[in-house]
């Protein structure tokens, strides 16, 4: 399991970019298509506020769920999208700060009890833990706003990309994939689709956030949606 440290630290970063936004800068374009960096910052606040539901299930046995539905998600990070710079960052605080405190008032019996989120996957809430350190990662890129894929930790992408192409592997609308880190030296995959390059620019583009061209063979390789 991700250790609170691991998601404090990233949420650090994450929160000095967020207090850095001016209103002009959070209603500009994020690499997300369609949203701002306002929908952005919602969204994180929001998915922490989820997952403080999950971790709240998964100690003290009262199902509360992550969401009401994916509409409601939906909803929520679309009317809070457009609120002041300032109020966008107090959010993203206090919502980091909510999730904290949840996690650390679990004991440690309840990580592995089993909740549902909201697409209906069920897994220990354990899990929960995991998703947060991906999701601030991942969207701290996507706001655009400095923190790039070589920002991210080694620890993190080694572990995602080891994970991400197992995923792949398991999908029938993915293709055969072999990844070379040629930084670190990790490999992953048995395909035959070898592709190789920096640890976090192969992240990058297994992710959907790189368009690859800083790669040595992924021309023409088409990924699936995944995250």
């Amino acid at each position: 399991m991700i250790p609170l440290a691991e998601i404090t630290a990233a949420t650090r970063a994450l929160q000095a970019t967020a207090d850095r936004l001016d209103d002009d800068r959070v209603r500009a374009p994020s690499l997300l298509p369609g949203w701002t960096r306002g929908h952005v910052l919602t969204h994180l606040a929001r998915n922490a506020d989820g997952g403080t539901r999950l971790l709240t299930w998964a100690r003290t046995g009262v199902e509360t769920r992550e969401y009401p539905s994916l509409d409601a998600r939906a909803a929520e990070i679309e009317e809070g999208a457009d609120r002041p710079a300032r109020v966008l960052a107090e959010d993203v605080r206090q919502s980091a700060r909510r999730f904290a405190d949840a996690f650390a008032l679990m004991p440690d019996e309840a990580w592995g009890r089993v909740v549902q989120w909201t697409a209906g996957a069920r897994h220990p809430a354990a899990r929960a833990a995991d998703a947060r350190l991906t999701e601030v990662l991942v969207h701290h890129v996507d706001l655009d706003a400095g923190f790039t894929p070589a920002d991210w930790p080694a620890t993190f992408t080694t572990r995602m990309l080891a994970s991400v192409t197992a995923s792949y592997a398991r999908r029938d609308d993915a293709p055969p994939l072999r990844i070379h880190a040629t930084d670190t030296g990790e490999e992953h995959g048995h395909g035959g689709v070898l592709v190789t390059g920096p640890a976090p620019a192969l992240l990058a583009w297994l992710l959907g956030r790189s368009p690859g061209t800083d790669l040595t063979g992924p021309e023409g390789v088409e990924l699936p949606f995944l995250y």
